[in-house]
């Protein structure tokens, strides 16, 4: 079994995925999506999150990145860079949202030199805003050098592919949307008129949510 396929069968498996028409989940980029996926419950089943964090340093073996430090998005990557930088006996950093407003107001945590190359870890791509933001507050506050993101699932938006592109950042991910919705239609976790409505959705998923 392929990487894609395998971890989109974990999701399915611990039911970190979730299909939902009426009424929708709404993302943090604020848009209205059929579908949900629910990284966090992994970090809760040891068996399954030793397959991802394998397949995280496989692929950045085979990257040829070559990073000085690992950085995770506040808070849903942070276990995720935690365990691939013990696994890669790496030091880790830690990106907020944005800057704390009371004690040394640092958005980035941890000790990161400047100049140090850093391999950003997040959960789930949509929009890619999230992950702009932290690459761009490693390089300001902190001269960090970073060209790459892993994550577990990317849901393949156009909107998203732009994001990293304008931003000069390459996004890798263990799995996307089409290898997970597509083994849930294959498994019968959704129905086929589920999965004509999804794909409508991840055509254009904001038109989608405003026709609601």
């Amino acid at each position: 079994m392929d990487t894609q396929k395998e971890i989109a069968g974990i999701l399915l498996d611990i039911g970190a995925v979730k299909v939902s028409m009426d009424p929708p989940f709404t993302w943090a980029s604020g848009i209205k999506s059929p579908v949900y996926c629910d990284n966090r419950k992994l970090i809760s089943y040891p068996k399954e999150r030793k397959v991802v964090i394998k397949a995280f340093a496989e692929m950045l073996r085979a990257s040829g990145i070559n990073p000085e430090y690992i950085g995770g998005t506040a808070t849903a990557a942070i276990p995720w860079a935690s365990f691939l930088a013990y696994e890669m006996d790496l030091p880790m950093i830690y990106i907020r949202p944005e800057k704390k407003e009371h004690g040394a107001g640092k958005q980035v945590e941890g000790f990161l030199p400047a100049g140090k190359r850093v391999l950003i870890l997040e959960d789930l791509i949509s929009t890619g805003g999230s992950s702009v933001n932290a690459a761009q507050a490693v390089q300001k506050e902190c001269q960090g050098v970073v060209s790459d993101i892993f994550a577990i699932v990317t849901w393949e938006i156009e909107e998203g592919k732009k994001t990293f592109a304008d931003a000069g950042l390459k996004l890798t991910t263990l799995t996307n949307f089409s290898s997970i919705i597509g083994l849930a239609l294959e498994r019968g976790v959704i129905t086929k008129e589920e999965w004509d409505k999804i794909l409508e959705f991840k055509k254009d998923p904001r038109a989608w949510g405003a026709k609601l």
